[in-house]
């Protein structure tokens, strides 16, 4: 039994692509940078090159998105066709053109994500750090449980996550953690995260199974590369060495290869103990504090938003951007944003997409106020 197909052809959705990614204009763009890369001159100014090689990147990808999205619709656009060819055509295509239909639905909606994506170093890695606040041996839990939900959704998203330095709690949880998500756009994703969170839950710690909450800090700043420029005094830097501390067995470090450097000016402190040398625990030390103090820096010129007053925030009552309740309900809820799930074993697994969107679409707004 035929009848006439309503779904747009592929054409149709290829030409919708093309407007919304400007294909034509990135593909000569493309060009332009294979051009730029093959001239061996380029390669005689690493930071230039690297500019190259990451726009070269950017562009491959979009026109890669813009190619993805235009055989996505041709194929949905088949399985229409063979839908309405007939009852039984139109059952045995019906589940392959739901699996198609969601997995375009996750690709736009990553796209829509990353259009919220518009700060200078929204495309940058990411380095994280997380320290318990009040509450003690719970709040080191609970610093761990954070640690561990944002290296699970570092995984969901295919990011790597380094981990520069962990220092483990004489009981349970963690005293810090220092890591670095590798991926693009992390730290514009990862920068809705910074502030203080708040987890509400029935102590596993407590024989008398009492409720109690718990509070940890999180910051976050962009790695930047050579090419912007934070110039660090020789007399503004104490530098210190320590043995490396573990959990033990094969994780003890019997060496004092960990640094930890401290900022005189600012009081910025990092540490480094995940290499084996000294001299790489401290070479990836001074990347991660120049990071630290060009976000500092830049945190100073954003006296108009909330973002340093809510790094700034004592780790306690009252401070929270996001609170994690497990007793006597279920619910996670951005203060910020409003965004909340009954779903919180989920969040803890690293499901954070829905607050990271709620977060850059109320940024982007607050932004539009501000121009």
């Amino acid at each position: 039994m035929n009848s006439s197909r309503n779904s747009p052809s592929s054409t149709a959705k290829s030409a919708t692509f093309e407007t919304i990614f400007d294909a034509d204009s990135q593909r000569t763009k493309l060009v332009e940078l294979e051009k730029q890369a093959s001239d061996p001159n380029l390669w005689s100014n690493p930071t230039r090159s690297q500019q190259v090689m990451r726009e070269k990147k950017r562009v491959e990808s979009m026109v890669a998105i813009e190619g993805d999205l235009a055989t996505r619709s041709a194929d949905i656009a088949a399985f229409f066709d063979l839908a309405h060819e007939s009852e039984d055509s139109a059952a045995m295509v019906a589940e392959d053109l739901q699996r198609e239909i969601n997995s375009l639905s996750q690709v736009v909606e990553k796209l829509e994500t990353e259009t919220l994506l518009s700060q200078p170093m929204d495309g940058a890695n990411a380095i994280v750090t997380i320290h318990p606040g009040a509450g003690g041996v719970e709040s080191q839990d609970w610093a761990e449980m954070l640690f561990r939900m944002y290296l699970r959704w570092a995984e969901r998203q295919g990011f790597k996550a380094v981990i520069n330095e962990e220092q483990a709690a004489e009981e349970a949880g963690i005293k810090s953690a220092t890591f670095t998500v590798e991926g693009e756009y992390a730290f514009g994703l990862l920068s809705s995260e910074i502030g203080v969170h708040r987890l509400v839950r029935i102590s596993p710690f407590d024989q008398a199974k009492r409720r109690h909450t718990s509070f940890a800090s999180v910051f976050v700043s962009p790695e930047i590369d050579e090419s912007i420029e934070v110039i660090i005094g020789p007399n503004d830097l104490r530098i210190d060495t320590y043995r490396s501390g573990g959990k033990g067995g094969q994780h003890v470090n019997t060496t004092d290869s960990a640094v930890r450097l401290t900022h005189l000016p600012t009081g910025i402190v990092v540490a480094c103990q995940n290499e084996r040398s000294q001299h790489k625990n401290k070479e990836r030390a001074m990347s991660i504090l120049r990071s630290r103090i060009y976000e500092y820096e830049l945190a100073k010129k954003r006296a108009t938003t909330k973002k340093i007053e809510d790094s700034k925030l004592d780790i306690d009552f009252g401070s929270q951007i996001r609170s994690y309740v497990m007793a006597p309900y279920q619910m996670v809820k951005d203060h910020r944003t409003k965004e909340e799930t009954g779903d919180v074993s989920r969040v803890l697994d690293g499901s954070l997409n829905p607050f990271l969107r709620a977060y850059l679409s109320m940024r982007r707004e607050e932004l539009a106020r501000q121009t």
